[in-house]
């Protein structure tokens, strides 16, 4: 089985049991452990450690989609990834037992330094940001959001078309059916905001003073403060803040 390296790039280690389908671009440094099933098309970044019996790639899971043989025969699908395929970024932790499937409409993506554990998925056509981290058994239904420095916790389990704000932490065993605020935390079944995810905001650099302002906001019983907020945040949060009217 072929896949393509970034030149120059650090060499990537793959244990000889993963089996790799055309349509695989890997760039540099990335481990990629034993029984793991990688097919195309898949695109993945640097130094991401990736585990053992991880499935990146497999079909969407929808009844009527086609299931084709990738790991012998090229895909069908877009190379360029332009409409389906996955995406992921660099420096990610993908655990055993995980799984990211192909999109549909759109490459089902994972973005820069998540953490995947153990049994954890991310379904078709889902985006999934940078600094994740999706505990045990979290289970993300198709075309599910869920915005960066966002933390799931263990048997978290995410609808369809779901929105999980930034720096939103749902507790473990949550079911969530609807959107999950920025910065909030959530938890029970069905899924309700609990209270202000204030150990998030600190370790975004927010001192007292900031979180106290901001915390209207997060509550959906304010606006946005106009300054204070460390420059990465204060794009993430406004990107939120001016989601499209479907996505409230």
């Amino acid at each position: 089985m072929s896949h393509a390296q970034a030149d120059g790039s650090a060499p990537n280690r793959i244990h000889p049991t993963a089996v790799l389908g055309e349509g695989v671009e890997l760039g540099g440094g990335n481990v990629i452990g034993p029984y793991t099933v990688i097919v195309g098309p898949v695109r993945i970044g640097d130094g991401n450690w990736i585990g053992p019996h991880v499935t990146i790639g497999t079909p969407g899971e929808d009844r009527g989609g086609p299931h084709p043989v990738a790991w012998e025969d090229a895909p069908t699908g877009d190379p360029a990834l332009d409409g389906h395929g996955v995406v992921i970024g660099s420096r990610n932790r993908i655990r055993e037992y995980a799984g990211v499937h192909q999109g549909t409409w759109r490459a089902s993506t994972l973005g820069d330094d998540c953490y995947l554990l153990r049994g954890s998925h991310i379904g078709h056509d889902a985006v999934v940001g940078d600094h994740v981290t999706l505990a045990c058994n979290v289970l993300l239904g198709g075309h599910t959001h869920v915005w960066s420095h966002a933390n799931l916790g263990m048997g978290t389990v995410v609808h369809q078309g779901a929105r999980i704000g930034p720096g939103a932490m749902v507790g473990m065993g949550s079911a969530v059916r609807r959107e999950v605020g920025a910065f909030t935390i959530t938890v029970g079944n069905p899924a309700r905001a609990s209270g202000v995810n204030l150990v998030g905001l600190s370790r975004r650099g927010l001192d007292e003073a900031t979180v106290e302002a901001l915390t209207p906001w997060v509550k959906g019983k304010g606006d946005l403060p106009d300054d204070g907020l460390p420059d990465d945040l204060s794009t993430l949060v406004k990107a939120w803040d001016a989601r499209p009217r479907e996505e409230h």
